[in-house]
């Protein structure tokens, strides 16, 4: 099952399949996974400017004219890349964020939402880094919507949270300082080193608890375990056996 051909781009969307049963729909959403991914690690190796169809083609398994006839460009395909990836990231975060009140879980639960896309999807994240001005041609005006909305989001968190502590802070240059750590993670991220998302969603969590709120990053910590009531891990614990043993 491949896409429908494409469309212009003024109406570009995720291409769907024939009407058909649901099993039609689960196999060309695999396959349209499949081609995505694969168009990721070409445009992640050789950038945008430096991949060609022929390479998106060989990597793909779709033949040249079958990658044209049904995409149009290799334009199309990242602009399918980057929609599909914010389109999962906003989709999960609202779902995760509907039941939760306290405004410093919910930065936690943002940030923890992001890293764990992205530490699965490292490739995926350096591609939108670099490539994020390539898009022309009307792709990339519903992809900034989507973007605005994503930053919108995170822009109230940081406003509920300064509401709730009575903090003095810019929300914006926050939020930015906020993306500047999670965004470039695929420049460093080490998992032996670093441990897993959720490990590192709970050290930059407290980072922003203390660089925003005035609260210390051990503080931080202990608020955000009593928040979400579990018990700190294993390194937060020896971490805090080590400041102990600093300050005697």
């Amino acid at each position: 099952m491949l896409p429908s051909p494409a469309p212009a781009p003024a109406t570009a969307g995720r291409p769907r399949p024939a009407e058909g049963s649901a099993a039609s729909e689960s196999r060309f959403q695999r396959r349209l996974g499949e081609i995505l991914r694969h168009a990721t690690e070409v445009f992640c190796e050789k950038g945008y400017e430096g991949a060609s169809m022929r390479d998106l083609s060989r990597a793909t398994g779709m033949s040249l004219a079958g990658l044209y006839h049904y995409f149009g460009s290799k334009e199309r395909l990242l602009y399918l890349i980057q929609k599909e990836t914010f389109t999962t990231i906003v989709e999960r975060l609202k779902a995760r964020l509907a039941d939760v009140t306290d405004p410093a879980q919910r930065i936690r639960i943002f940030i923890l939402n992001h890293l764990e896309y992205f530490v699965a999807n490292q490739s995926g994240l350096k591609v939108l880094s670099h490539e994020d001005e390539a898009l022309k041609n009307g792709f990339g005006s519903e992809l900034a919507a989507i973007k605005r909305q994503y930053y919108r989001i995170c822009v109230g968190l940081m406003d509920d949270l300064k509401g709730e502590r009575r903090a003095e802070f810019n929300s914006r240059t926050a939020v930015m300082s906020l993306f500047g750590m999670i965004n470039w993670i695929y420049t460093w991220y080490n998992p032996r080193i670093d441990g897993t998302a959720e490990e590192l969603a709970e050290q930059m969590n407290a980072f922003i608890l203390s660089g925003v709120c005035g609260v210390s990053a051990s503080r931080a910590r202990d608020m955000q375990f009593a928040t979400t009531n579990r018990q700190p891990t294993k390194r937060a614990l020896k971490g805090r056996a080590f400041r102990r043993a600093a300050r005697q």
